[in-house]
């Protein structure tokens, strides 16, 4: 006969079991896209805000392209959504991704994001050209 304890904890790691995922991934950390763009995801707080920072090769200007300031939020899940905005501090642009963070089939994590870059134009007649979309995936850094 099996202890009245042992009877419960092994009911209780069993209804417990579904909730806990081999497929979590987490936001915080450092990722870097197929373009060789490579960002910083610091510490996720209670309200799902995070911090980091944004370097990306693929710029057109003359300027020294430097790491830039982004915040975000997410939403807590074990595979969760979130959306960031980068500050480009090289340049008049700005840009906001959006996205969800993954576990594929190999286990590896992936952040899978959309994103639209605005640029500054001088008058509303060059409105038309100022916003492009695109997409990237992340994978993380060692």
């Amino acid at each position: 006969m099996v202890p009245t304890t042992s009877l419960l904890l092994l009911l209780g790691l069993a209804l417990l079991a579904p909730g806990l995922s081999a497929d979590q991934c987490v936001l915080t950390g450092r990722w870097i896209n197929d373009q060789g763009s490579d960002m910083t995801i610091g510490a996720v707080n209670s309200n799902g805000e995070f911090t980091g920072t944004y370097h990306t090769p693929v710029m057109t200007t003359t300027k020294d392209i430097k790491a830039s300031p982004l915040v975000g939020i997410q939403h807590s899940k074990t595979q969760p959504t979130f959306g960031f905005t980068v500050s480009w501090n090289f340049t008049d642009t700005t840009a906001v991704f959006t996205g969800q963070c993954f576990v594929d089939t190999e286990g590896k994590e992936v952040l899978k994001t959309m994103w639209l870059l605005r640029s500054h134009v001088r008058s509303i007649a060059d409105d038309w050209n100022a916003t492009r979309t695109g997409t990237d995936n992340f994978t993380r850094l060692p």
